[in-house]
This record gives C-alpha cells, structure tokens and sequence, in this order.
C-alpha cells in the first residue's frame, strides 16, 4: 500500500488500540546526520493542545532515547503492519547505546516530509512532530496510588507534547467522507 499525506482532521485511529495493541515507534534525531534513536512506545495520546493538533508521548531518563528528545526539537511516530511485530519488539528492549538496533531490526529509515527525525520505509502511519512542551511526572501529583506500581524505581518519565506538522497515512488511516 502507499501512504498518502493527510491534515489532522483526516486522521482515523482508535487512540487506546494504537498505543496499547499496535505499538507505536517513537524515533527521534537527525537522519541525514545519522544521528538518531528509535524506542517502541506504548505511552501516549494524539489530540488538540493550545488549539493545535498535538501527540504526547513520555520517555524515561534512563533511556537512551531521551538524550535525543532533548537535544533535538522534532520526532517521529510511526505505526507498522502486525508482520512487523519482532522488530517493534526488538525496539522496545534493546538499547541503541549497545550498537545500531534499527539496521539488526530490519527496518528502513527515509527522509521525513518536514522534520529531520526518519519515518521508515515500512510504515502504516508517521506522524511528524516539532517538540512545544515537556514537563516530568511528579510522583506527588499522581491521584490514583496504583501509578505508584509502575515506577518501582524513582525513574519517572518527562512527557513531552508535539505540535503535529505533518501526517502520512495508508487508507486504513483515513477517515470516510460521510454525507
């Protein structure tokens, strides 16, 4: 399939199943630099803030991915056919500080639309973001005690908002015209 640029109010997901059953890879750097970093997400929302249509998406210090999302003001989210299950999986669990995970993972990173950060080759969905906000989660603000669970070390994610600059998207992705 071929994926064909589309604005925000094109955009059809289903948030909960992108993010929890799909996977989501958030990759972040400069790709003609070949300065940059991917890490499978299951954290995040896609929505409007400030009036703006804006993707959040949280990141542990201890990553390596975060020393990207703070030196650099854009990143990429892309969404994979299922048959590309492994390699999101190998994204999620292996550090890029230990060698280069994308070229073991198989997949192909090109040139986004507007950001310098990659999309690849093999996406479904990118979405291409310009960084407006961070703010780290503060475990004194958490309201339901069971948050608590997933940070059973003080290692608490910095959320980050993206502006949306730019979306590309297979028909799946789409929203139908209605009358």
């Amino acid at each position: 399939m071929t994926m064909q640029k589309i604005d925000q109010f094109s955009l059809s997901i289903a948030p909960h199943h992108l993010f929890d059953k799909k996977s989501v890879l958030l990759t972040c750097g400069d790709l003609q630099a070949g300065k940059f970093n991917a890490m499978t997400i299951g954290w995040g929302a896609i929505g409007t803030m400030w009036s703006k249509p804006a993707a959040w998406v949280a990141v542990r210090p201890s990553r390596y991915t975060f020393e990207f999302m703070e030196k650099y003001q854009d990143f990429t989210l892309t969404v994979f056919p299922d048959s590309f299950s492994a390699a999101l999986s190998l994204l999620g669990t292996k550090s890029g500080r230990e060698g280069d995970k994308i070229k073991e993972s198989g997949l192909t990173p090109i040139p986004s639309m507007i950001v310098g950060s990659p999309t690849y080759q093999e996406a479904e969905l990118s979405i291409e973001c310009h960084k407006i906000y961070w703010q780290d989660l503060q475990p004194s603000n958490f309201l339901d005690p069971t948050i608590m669970k997933s940070y059973p070390n003080p290692n608490y994610h910095r959320m980050y908002i993206g502006e949306i600059l730019s979306i590309l998207a297979e028909a799946q992705y789409i929203k139908q015209a209605t009358k």
